[in-house]
């Protein structure tokens, strides 16, 4: 059963052709929701005629429709998540942090929304065991190249493209050993995936931090419909099935015999240094003391792969830069719109202004490779998901790291030493509980003021509490 399924505006068109072939007047999946995030900041003229046209189309039938400028579809789509639910997306990067998520092309995306069902022949797992304590400077963005790199001294994973060995391959990535984490940090292990060309991924994690993380998208999807976000019976059904199990919280657990084809052991108490994705393949895997002091030309901290926490921590870096100038090119783009007002509420903004950061409209920036892009040639460190060959820009050479190592090599113009990164980092990690602080939309007045005035109707109550039994 799909409960949750997305589409995205590069491939929605094709899933809206889809649709029209399956004659659907009306979703079954619980939930479908449409975004822009691909197209809206420099949109082609045929963008704009699905841009107006969609979202009609998507609330029509039940679905729930994004704006241009919102941002990322997962950064929105996970904050509608039920835990322990099956969804699917047209989107590669359809990882959910809670549950589990099979991304698909546009024909079953469609059928899933269609018919609230979806094919599938469960892959085997591999479990990934993180254990001992992250060290200090050390990032999840470590922990997520952590994985390639161990496989590859395991033996379980190749760089070289003929023969290519990929234990994660059209399998589950099941990952335990972190489970502390907010939702928002587990969605960047389990997005990460996708570069393993895993089927899927998912994450244990403890009550306590999902908990947290409904309570605030309740809110959040109440302050939708006060907006006039619809189709609003499916936000309402949503919200229902979220407080229903906030009544009773309960996740899933693997038994205690499962079978794996593969459990990789990852002691983070020997991870020193970060660990970085050499270009053009995020498979290959490096730490910063094999590639200190390459020239940088530009950096990119944005994508599905960051949050709030990261734009903090880069701004704070970049606020205490006593250089007039950057030596680098440095892009900004947040995931969401509501990370972009509160990032500019909080200041930082001003900050990325006066380091001449270009400031793209939250969305998919760079990280697509359809939109802007950096010049032919160039070395860049980047946030995103992926470095594959051009995909930035022409001939670019792209590694892959933290928003924390980005920006401090936006400041160096160059990868820097251990020692380097190091001191910047004991001076950022002295207000470290400042910086990780995540969108809690319960605890932001404007949302819960919104809240407030909307009313959950006992339809959709019933039909939650109906849905929450299958």
């Amino acid at each position: 059963t799909m409960t949750t399924v997305g589409s995205q505006d590069t491939t929605g068109p094709m899933t809206r052709d889809e649709l029209k072939s399956l004659a659907c007047l009306g979703f079954s999946a619980d939930l479908v929701m449409q975004s822009f995030c691909h197209t809206a900041a420099y949109p082609k003229p045929v963008d704009v005629v699905t841009h107006h046209t969609l979202p009609d189309f998507i609330q029509t039938r039940g679905g729930v429709s994004l704006r241009p400028g919102d941002g990322i579809i997962h950064s929105w789509l996970n904050r509608m998540l039920v835990p322990d639910t099956v969804g699917t997306g047209g989107d590669s990067h359809t990882r959910f942090p809670l549950g589990v998520s099979f991304p698909a092309g546009s024909g079953l995306v469609a059928f899933a929304a269609a018919t609230g069902v979806f094919p599938l022949d469960m892959p085997e797992s591999v479990l990934v065991r993180f254990t001992g304590t992250m060290q200090p400077g050390i990032t999840l963005r470590d922990l997520v190249q952590a994985i390639p790199y161990t496989a590859i001294q395991n033996g379980l994973l190749t760089i070289e493209k003929k023969g290519k060995k990929n234990v994660f391959s059209g399998r589950v990535l099941e990952i335990e050993g972190l489970p502390d984490l907010k939702c928002e940090q587990a969605f960047e292990l389990s997005d990460a995936s996708a570069e393993r060309s895993a089927a899927g991924c998912t994450i244990k994690l403890n009550k306590e931090p999902v908990i947290e993380y409904l309570q605030s998208n309740v809110v959040m999807l109440k302050w939708m419909i006060s907006e006039g976000y619809g189709d609003p019976r499916t936000l309402e059904r949503r919200i229902a099935r979220m407080e229903d199990w906030l009544a009773n919280p309960h996740l899933m657990e693997a038994d205690d015999n499962a079978e794996y084809a593969e459990i990789i052991e990852i002691n983070m108490d020997e991870i020193k240094e970060p660990i970085l994705a050499l270009p053009n393949d995020p498979d290959a895997s490096a730490l910063l003391s094999e590639v200190a002091g390459d020239k940088i030309d530009e950096v990119f901290i944005g994508s599905c792969m960051t949050n709030i926490g990261h734009f903090r921590a880069a701004g704070k870096l970049l606020a205490d830069n006593k250089s007039a100038t950057l030596p680098t090119r440095l892009w900004v783009s947040p995931p969401t719109k509501m990370d972009a007002a509160q990032l500019s509420e909080e200041g930082y903004y001003s900050t990325f202004g006066t380091a001449g950061a270009r400031m793209e409209m939250p969305g998919c920036s760079l990280c697509m490779g359809n939109q802007a892009r950096v010049e032919p040639g160039c070395t860049v460190v980047s946030t995103s998901t992926r470095n594959f060959p051009n995909r930035l820009g022409q001939g670019s050479n792209v590694y892959l790291a933290s928003a924390e190592l980005a920006a401090i090599a936006s400041i160096e113009g160059k990868l820097p030493t251990v020692d380097e990164y190091m001191s910047y980092m004991s001076n950022a990690n002295a207000t470290a509980a400042d910086t990780y602080r995540y969108l809690n939309f319960d605890e932001l007045p404007e949302f819960v003021e919104a809240s407030d005035k909307v009313e959950i109707s006992d339809e959709m109550r019933e039909a939650a509490k109906k849905l929450s039994i299958l």
